[in-house]
């Protein structure tokens, strides 16, 4: 059971938490998203349709007291996004698919409660630097002849909350983290009065991540 309630519930792993370091794997999927900042308000905002990606990563953990955990979470995770400019007819014109692949380096404080018997709950956040494999950064060619460019390093912050659940043989950790992008992410086309790129002065990624950690 990951959990019991009744007074005389059997405790797992009574000693799990009190080594100074403690080491796991995660398993999750995502949704990507991007926030806008425009030059001009002219009504018409690029729209941006999401799909599920997935990530996988490492856990290192270093204990600083029984509330207090740092952790250390390199990762790697999928993601596409596609985006639809107004003005053009042509849907190659229009759309521009976006598929990422991060290789993500978090830098998390986690604050937990005390336990309740198999169970903890716990509230997280931290910085991160990214690097996007799919960024386009050095690219000759730019939206006019279809490719979209984005910056190849990316800084953020994350927030997030889960429980961590105490089997028999392993802890259980279901968490949700949300991601925000610090790093404006776009590099603007050669003409600066590009239809895709002229009036927008800055797009970061915005996400949500839910994983399954094992440790």
């Amino acid at each position: 059971m990951f959990c019991q309630f009744n007074k005389d519930a059997i405790i797992n792993l009574q000693n799990y938490d009190k080594p100074f370091l403690n080491y796991g794997y995660s398993l999750g999927f995502n949704q990507y998203d991007f926030q806008f900042e425009y030059k001009n308000d002219i009504g018409q905002d690029i729209l941006v349709n999401t799909t599920f990606g997935f990530n996988v990563g490492l856990i290192g953990e270093m204990r600083v007291n029984k509330f207090l955990d740092v952790r250390f979470e390199p990762n790697l995770l999928y993601t596409q996004r596609t985006l639809g400019f107004p003005g053009f007819d042509n849907e190659n014109d229009a759309l521009r698919e976006i598929r990422s692949t991060y290789i993500n380096f978090p830098l998390i404080l986690k604050i937990s409660t005390l336990r309740f018997g198999n169970w903890k709950p716990f509230i997280s956040g931290g910085v991160y630097t990214a690097i996007n494999l799919g960024s386009k950064e050095d690219s000759l060619e730019d939206n006019s002849s279809g490719t979209f460019r984005m910056r190849k390093s990316v800084n953020g912050y994350e927030l997030g909350f889960g429980i961590e659940f105490y089997t028999e043989y392993f802890k259980f950790t279901p968490t949700i983290r949300g991601v925000f992008a610090l790093t404006n992410e776009i590099i603007p086309d050669e003409d600066p009065n590009s239809p895709w790129t002229g009036n927008i002065e800055a797009m970061r990624t915005r996400g949500v991540f839910i994983s399954f950690i094992f440790e």
